[in-house]
């Protein structure tokens, strides 16, 4: 483990010609940091500036409308805390106040983020006194395929939040650890469990140098001032899309965070790259066991992670396995920094082995890395270019949403991420992320079918917007007595794979 000292400068694994070199010698190392971060969350920015997917378009509205004067709320004069990262919304709200398009910021924030991920676990590497996992994650961790996948969502922001806790924890700078804790729990509330895990780790191992109680005050008047504030203007500083996943967790139709971990795990390792992948993290973890124990604080946080989702039984989604990403990472690193380990000890073992062999091995080992880096990139790129077919019809339907109906006409549907950002009408949500009631309705003989009509019945909307896949008989039923159909949009016309119907149920 890292002694309770002053922390010794980091070692960086320059062979003693590199560092001689005049351009890396004296070139301050913040100009490295700021080129690599301009680089890399270029090359992550500008291939994703338009892509979305539904759920961050909840937080986007929050941003648009505490932008323009309606409140912090979703929709105007409904004050239900509905989405999970007050942070990103308020970040966005200033964007947006500024003039700036929310949803391209936040895809900016997104790869910004990951690129920052990136510095921040090559700076906790030189802290463990581990550079080259510093080196391999600053190539490995910003190539990962899914965090690409989450940008526009405040998870990277939250990952890279976490990383600088353990960061700032791990260099004594609890100042800056209550600060990045406190924002982590803000971009996202299971930031918590990071503190919960520095806290325990501080009383066994650090407590005698004190407790940092000025740090712990200011994380505390931070995180209050929060809670006092979401208490008094929500009614509580939970955020109500927890519960939502939950009950859509009960759902038969379901499935549950464990067992969408377990086929993501299965869809990987069908192809060589995931192969490889697991190969070295499992050499990662013998290695993690023998000589490299002082990342196990930071693997913990993803063993915390994991069980702490599982056991809150929420329904599946891509972005909740982002966060694993950091772990999965580190262990790949530690992985190939074992077989560098083993490379380095060969003339011992072997000392009639000629001396071209080692080198012969770190090059072997090296092109190994940026074989898999490539194959990342390359995946990277392909998911890229699939952007969601829900994108676009979403959008158009609710600009035509805007164009066509009265400003306080009411509308339901069933995913109110885009449809609802573009159509800025008070909305009515079938998954039960925007009404809490919704939610509650859920269980596991339940279908989103019989949350539409429970919504119907309940809430009346004016206009209601039916996917003919998921409502195939709704259009039918006494339900839609008084409704008239007013506009189809054909889900061949933009790669979607059913129609999307308009009702308009308003009283002539």
């Amino acid at each position: 483990m890292v002694p309770e000292t002053k922390l010794s400068r980091p070692r960086y694994e320059f062979a003693p010609a590199w560092r001689r070199h005049f351009l890396l010698d004296h070139t301050p190392k913040w100009v490295w940091a700021a080129l690599y971060l301009l680089l890399v969350s270029a090359a992550i920015y500008l291939p994703r500036v338009n892509w979305a997917y539904d759920d961050p378009f909840i937080t986007y509205r929050y941003a648009h409308n505490l932008a323009n004067g309606f409140g912090f709320v979703y929709n105007p004069g409904e004050r239900v805390l509905s989405t999970t990262s007050p942070l990103f919304a308020l970040i966005l709200a200033g964007v947006s106040s500024l003039g700036g398009d929310i949803p391209k910021a936040a895809n900016l924030i997104g790869a910004l983020s990951i690129a920052a991920g990136g510095l921040i676990l090559f700076d906790l590497a030189n802290t463990l006194a581990t550079p080259r996992v510093g080196w391999l994650a600053l190539i490995l961790y910003p190539t990962v395929p899914l965090l690409h996948t989450t940008v526009g969502s405040e998870t990277p922001l939250y990952i890279a939040l976490c990383l600088a806790c353990f960061a700032a924890y791990l260099r004594f700078s609890y100042t800056w650890l209550a600060l990045f804790a406190a924002l982590a729990a803000l971009a996202r509330p299971d930031g918590l469990l990071v503190v919960g895990l520095l806290t325990v780790h501080f009383f066994l191992t650090r407590r005698r140098t004190g407790f940092p109680w000025k740090p712990a005050l200011l994380f505390g008047a931070l995180l209050l001032g929060w809670a006092v504030f979401a208490s008094l203007y929500f009614g509580s500083p939970i955020p109500a899309t927890l519960a939502t996943r939950q009950h859509q967790g009960l759902m038969a139709i379901s499935q549950p965070f464990s067992q969408g971990l377990i086929q993501l795990a299965k869809s990987k390792a069908d192809s060589a790259l995931g192969l490889i992948q697991a190969g070295l993290a499992l050499i990662g973890v013998i290695y993690l066991a023998c000589c490299a124990r002082q990342w196990a604080l930071f693997l913990a946080w993803q063993l915390v992670y994991l069980l702490a989702y599982s056991a809150l039984g929420v329904t599946t989604y891509f972005w909740y396995y982002a966060p694993l990403v950091p772990g999965f990472v580190v262990l790949i690193a530690l992985g190939v920094s074992g077989i560098g380990a083993g490379i380095d000890k060969t003339p011992d073992r072997f000392p009639k082995a000629p001396p071209q062999l080692r080198a012969a091995l770190n090059i072997g080992l090296s092109l190994a890395v940026l074989v898999i880096a490539a194959l990342q990139i390359h995946a990277s790129i392909i998911a890229g270019r699939q952007l969601d077919p829900r994108q676009a019809i979403y959008r158009d339907l609710g600009l035509w949403l805007k164009q066509h109906t009265p400003p306080g006409a009411t509308i339901g549907a069933l995913e109110v991420g885009i449809i609802g950002y573009y159509a800025e009408r008070p909305i009515f949500d079938f998954a039960g992320l925007i009404q809490p009631e919704v939610a509650r309705f859920l269980s596991r003989n339940t279908s989103y079918m019989n949350a539409a009509e429970y919504v119907i019945q309940r809430y009346k909307p004016d206009i209601l917007v039916l996917n003919s896949a998921s409502y195939p008989d709704i259009a039918s039923a006494d339900l839609l007595s008084n409704c008239r159909r007013v506009q189809r949009f054909s889900g061949s016309s933009y790669g979607y794979g059913s129609d999307i119907e308009i009702f308009d149920c308003r009283t002539p």
